[in-house]
């Protein structure tokens, strides 16, 4: 697909993503899915329109908080926004002791990220207040740790937007954590991105999805966390259970395992029970030909004028 004024064109892991006159993006969600750093072999049908309908809804709820990099949403997988200059870090806040900092607490490190965790933790406990363990933004591999510190000492931020950024994040996940307990949710941990144009701060890419964030039930949170048993999650954790159930852990020499209709089918499934919960709409199954999609693509472009 070629639209107008296309200056650059970028395929991700999930996302393909059109630069339209070197000042606008054209951000397409696909139904590809990556697990272990690995793209599946098929696709989830409306995988793509549940993330990127999510994300529009949580980037209208917190536009007073800061700005946003979206424009407008002309297909239920597509966004048209603004092409910022990115900032090279991920914002990585967590309201409880999950996943990577859970993993570091168990080894008997007290510290992530330059941030100090309180002594005789549970897994899945609250912090006393929300911590921000930022990483860097790897175009291949994993994201690595790194501390406040080291992103202004090392220049990769300035100190007076860094201290911006922090604010935002917060703010973000106050937000993201009320609206989430509206639906009988917990926001445990999720990411922001940002960038800038000239000296204005956006808010980028997707928030508050399954993809990029996890969710715990709150109905028999305190119950669960008192008997030491494990947290009904809503995230895409499933898929890895799925493929670590299967003998794959993105390891070499490991095959992804076979992808069935009805495999296929069922995470297609879960994946709109997730957009449902989260958001408290009833979702509705678009399909759009490639005619039509490119029809109204290039009429969205066309209204910037």
């Amino acid at each position: 697909m070629q639209l107008p004024g296309q200056t650059n064109f970028y395929k991700g892991k999930v996302r393909d993503v059109y630069t339209i006159n070197d000042k606008h993006l054209v951000m397409m969600v696909s139904d590809r899915i990556s697990a272990f750093d690995v793209v599946l072999p098929r696709p989830i049908p409306y995988k793509g329109q549940v993330l990127n309908q999510i994300a529009a809804q949580f980037l209208n709820a917190t536009r007073e908080i800061v700005p946003n990099w979206m424009i407008s949403v002309p297909l239920p997988n597509a966004t048209l926004g603004l092409k910022c200059d990115t900032y090279p870090v991920e914002m990585v806040v967590r309201g409880n002791l999950t996943g990577h900092a859970w993993r570091t607490y168990k080894s008997g490190l007290r510290t992530i990220c330059g941030v100090t965790m309180p002594d005789g933790m549970k897994e899945n406990d609250f912090f006393p207040k929300p911590i921000l363990t930022p990483t860097t933004k790897a175009h291949e591999g994993h994201d690595e740790d790194i501390s406040r510190e080291e992103i202004i000492s090392s220049g990769l931020v300035s100190k007076e937007e860094y201290e911006q950024i922090e604010k935002y994040t917060l703010a973000l996940f106050e937000r993201g954590r009320e609206m989430a307990k509206d639906r009988g949710l917990i926001l445990v941990d999720t990411k922001y991105e940002f960038g800038h144009i000239g000296d204005t701060i956006y808010l980028i890419d997707e928030i508050h999805t399954p993809d990029s964030s996890r969710y715990f039930y709150l109905e028999g949170y305190d119950e669960r966390q008192k008997k030491g048993e494990q947290q009904r999650q809503l995230s895409k954790e499933f898929v890895r259970e799925w493929l670590m159930d299967n003998g794959f852990q993105g390891k070499e020499g490991q095959q992804i395992p076979e992808m069935t209709e009805e495999v296929v089918g069922q995470i297609s499934e879960r994946y709109i029970e997730l957009y449902e919960v989260v958001t408290g709409k009833t979702f509705m199954k678009h399909d759009v030909n490639k005619k039509e999609e490119e029809r109204k693509l290039i009429e969205a472009i066309q209204a910037l004028g």
